[in-house]
This record gives C-alpha cells, sequence and structure tokens, in this order.
C-alpha cells in the first residue's frame, strides 16, 4: 500500500468544495439582499463541479490513499460522497421558495449548508479516527448554526441550544471511546487499527473505549436511546433546515459506523454486532411505536426516521459484504424519501400553507390532486408498499438478516414496519378522504413541481429497475 502526502487526487473534491466555499463567502459580502440568487446558484454550480470531479475519478476499484494513509478516496467514499452532494442540491433548489417567502434568504444558510456536505465528505473518506473526529466536527457545528439560521424564531434557538448541548456530550463521548482505543492500540490509522485490536481483543479498555464509540455513532444517526434530539429538533428548526438534517447527514453516519465498526473493529464484531442489534430493535419498535400517537407531522416525520435508522442498523449488523450493500442501499433510498417528504412540507410553506399538524392535511386532494398524488408515493414508498424502492430496501435487509442467520431480528422487523405502514396510510387516507373545508388551491412554478415530481418518481424507477443502483451498492460494499 503506497502512501503519498502528495496525493491530492484522494481530496481534490473536497479542495475544490473547500475553495468553492470560501469564493461563496467572500462573494456574498457584495451581494445586495434584493439580489441572493446569485449566492443560490453559486452554491448550486459548486456543487455540479464537485460532482462532475466526482464522476471524473470513477468507477476505479483502487483505493487512493493521502495524508500518509489517514484519507482514502475508495469506491464507498466516492458512492456516499456523489449521493450526498446530490442530497444538498436538492435541499437547496428545495429550500430556495420557503427562505424568499420568508425574507431570509441569505448566503449564510447556502455556506452552512456546503459545509456540512464538507464534513460529510471528510466522514466518507476518513480513514483515521482523529480525520473522522475532524469530519464528524465540521458536520456537527454546521448543523448546529443552521438549526438556529433563523435568529427571530425562539423555537428555532431553543432546538438548536437542545442540539448543540446533547451533540457536544455526544461528541464528547465519541471522542473519550477513540482515546482508549488509542491508548491500547496505539494507533489511530483504520488499516491497522483491525489488525491491533485482533491482537488484543481480550482487553476490557478496548471493550469499553468501542461501547463509547457505538454510543457517538449511535447519537448520530438519532437510534433508541440516543434519539432524544431528534423529535425537537426536527419539530422547532426551519422547515428547509429539517429537510437538511434529515436527508445528508445520514450518510455521514453511515460512513462514520462503517469506518469505525465494519472496517477498523471487525475483530471485535462479536461485541458490538449484539449492540447495533438492540439499538435496531429499540429504534424500530418506539420510532414506529411513538409515530403513531403523533399529531405533529415533523414529529411523526421524526419518529419515522428513527425507525428508519433501526433498518439501517439491521444492515451493518448482519456482518457480511450483503449486508453493507443492504445497509447503503437503504440509506439512499430513505435519503430520496426524506428528500421528498420534507421537501413537500417546505413547498407547501413556501405558499404560505405551512403544515403543522396532520389536520392540515385534510382534504389535498380538493386542493391538489397533483401533490397529493406525489405525497402518496413517498408515503406508500416509506411504508415499504411494492413495488416502490421503500419495500425493496426492507426486502434486501431482511434478506441479509436471514443469510446471517438472523431469523429473529427479521421477524422484528417485518411486524414493526406493519405497524409503522398505519401512520404513512393515514396519512393519505387525510389527504384523500377527509373535507379539507375552504383551504385555497395549492399553485407552483413548474420547476418546483418538476422537482418532487423527479423525487417521487424516482422511487417508482428504483422500484421497477432496481438492479442499477444494487450493483452500485454492491461495487462499494464489495472493497470493504
Amino acid at each position: 500500500m503506497n502512501y503519498s502526502l502528495l496525493d491530492l487526487s484522494a481530496q481534490l473534491p473536497e479542495i475544490v468544495l473547500a475553495s468553492g466555499i470560501c469564493v461563496l463567502l467572500i462573494v456574498d459580502l457584495f451581494v445586495r439582499d434584493s439580489a441572493r440568487d446569485f449566492s443560490y446558484l453559486l452554491a448550486i454550480f459548486l456543487l455540479a463541479g464537485v460532482a462532475w470531479v466526482l464522476i471524473g475519478t470513477g468507477p476505479d476499484s483502487t483505493a487512493h490513499f493521502a495524508a500518509g494513509g489517514s484519507y482514502v478516496s475508495d469506491a464507498l467514499a466516492r458512492v456516499l460522497k456523489l449521493f450526498a452532494v446530490t442530497a444538498v442540491a436538492s435541499v437547496f433548489l428545495y429550500s430556495r421558495p420557503w427562505l424568499r417567502s420568508r425574507e431570509l434568504h441569505f448566503g449564510e444558510y447556502y455556506v452552512l449548508g456546503l459545509f456540512g456536505l464538507l464534513g460529510i465528505m471528510v466522514l466518507a473518506s476518513g480513514y483515521s479516527l482523529l480525520v473522522s473526529y475532524i469530519g464528524l466536527e465540521i458536520l456537527s457545528l454546521s448543523l448546529y448554526a443552521i438549526v438556529a439560521f433563523d435568529r427571530d424564531a425562539s423555537r428555532s434557538a431553543e432546538a438548536a441550544m437542545k442540539y448543540f448541548v446533547l451533540g457536544a456530550i455526544a461528541s464528547g463521548t465519541l471522542l473519550y471511546g477513540m482515546s482508549l482505543v488509542y491508548g491500547i492500540t496505539g494507533t489511530l490509522q483504520i488499516g491497522e487499527l483491525q489488525t491491533a485490536i485482533a491482537a488484543q481483543s481480550g482487553v476490557v479498555g478496548l471493550w469499553v473505549g468501542l461501547g463509547f464509540m457505538v454510543a457517538g455513532v449511535a447519537f448520530k444517526f438519532g437510534a433508541v436511546p440516543f434519539h432524544m434530539w431528534v423529535p425537537d429538533v426536527y419539530e422547532g428548526a426551519p422547515t428547509p433546515v429539517t429537510l437538511y438534517i434529515g436527508t445528508a447527514p445520514k450518510l455521514g453516519a453511515l460512513a462514520l459506523a462503517v469506518r469505525i465498526l465494519v472496517e477498523g473493529s471487525a475483530g471485535l464484531a462479536s461485541f458490538w454486532e449484539p449492540m447495533l442489534a438492540a439499538l435496531a430493535v429499540l429504534s424500530l419498535i418506539l420510532g414506529n411505536v411513538a409515530a403513531i400517537a403523533q399529531k405533529n407531522i415533523r414529529r411523526m416525520l421524526a419518529y419515522s426516521t428513527i425507525s428508519h435508522v433501526g433498518f439501517i442498523l439491521l444492515g451493518l449488523m448482519a456482518g457480511s459484504p450483503g449486508g453493507i450493500q443492504a445497509a447503503l442501499f437503504y440509506t439512499i433510498v430513505y435519503v430520496i424519501m426524506a428528500a421528498g417528504a420534507f421537501g413537500f412540507l417546505v413547498m407547501l410553506g413556501s405558499q404560505g400553507q405551512e403544515i403543522y399538524d396532520l389536520d392540515d392535511l385534510r382534504g389535498l386532494w380538493q386542493r391538489s390532486p397533483w401533490f397529493t398524488l406525489m405525497m402518496a408515493l413517498l408515503m406508500f414508498s416509506m411504508a415499504g408498499v411494492p413495488p416502490l424502492a421503500g419495500f425493496y430496501a426492507k426486502w434486501w435487509v431482511l434478506s441479509a438478516l436471514l443469510n446471517s442467520g438472523y431469523l429473529g431480528l427479521a421477524i422484528v422487523g417485518v411486524l414493526t414496519s406493519v405497524i409503522g405502514a398505519f401512520y404513512y396510510l393515514r396519512v393519505i387516507r387525510l389527504m384523500l378522504f377527509d373535507n379539507g373545508g375552504t383551504a385555497s388551491t395549492v399553485g407552483l412554478p413548474l420547476d418546483l413541481k418538476l422537482v418532487l415530481s423527479v423525487n417521487a418518481l424516482l422511487l417508482l424507477g428504483i422500484g421497477l429497475f432496481p438492479d442499477r443502483l444494487l450493483d452500485l451498492c454492491a461495487y462499494a460494499a464489495a472493497l470493504i
């Protein structure tokens, strides 16, 4: 394995993104409030440039290392980065009308969103505990700030403070676990960590350190019992920020889990796999049961997110390339579903019809049949109804569990999916069959309709033709 401090090809997408952020920061200082669309367009062009660089570096089965082996550009990193860039671009597309309608269309929103993306990309390529932690902090600090983006909203400030305090505790927990592992193994490199852990797997301090790291990863995912921030932040943050938090950061959390646990700690799989199983089962049960009781649609989607995290963790703990493939496939499909669901709320809010309670969706079919059909597709996919992508995402996770001999966990996954279908179908019932009163008709520009249509129909396309995405996920997982 040849390491080179000068091998910038592994870091080129991050260099382009960081340079573009600096340019955007400077340019935004001289842009008038009436011309903030220029900052938006610059952010979109920057994302397109980063995507072009990523596509230009693959497909390549070779892992390119940099920074003395602390940074890697492999198949997993490239796939996660490309989908993270796409997710952030969709967030910006959805967000602009809402921000303009609230007179919050400032360049800071795009800068913070891009800084968060930079953190996700560092997480995807981090091949050292230290680099992974730096990426996590770049992402976390960006999220804390963007939650409080609407400075005049007391709920946003409260949500940001809760998120910051709990996030700081989780980051400290993760860092403490990393320090214990480093103190025992004497290395921070993921590639060397696997060998060092296998040689000292009987050391109790190593188990303790790994336990702290699992807790930190679980918090970043929002898994039970480290989920307490999720409903409050999803409800209190501005709607476009909720859209951002609910999508791209999940790709970063998956990267952190794969690098630390699957690649770095495979020698202690018998220790951390039961921990992930417990976190997954608790997340599936509490997430789905709590979502049924919610009247606020954001809190319902927050608990729904927790249940989806449970499925991702089940894929990871399957402990096989098929399990990693299933977890990656599920995460990508979830990001697409979450982008559409929260984007739906953002688009309604941009038209002055902010949705808070489920009852606000009553009779939406009478006001906008198109809106209703797109949201119904999203809800059916989240519920796991065939032939949509959400069904195949669950199917592949359950198949990976069965292939690894985890019949009991597969049964739990099926039962909780049936429970979860209730609250998704309730949303469809409210939109289609309940009387909506005298609410005004929903009207949207053609470009926004096109974005949501592509988002929703993409789930149908993946469901009908899942092989391409599955092959891409298999390509990324096979090289781990």
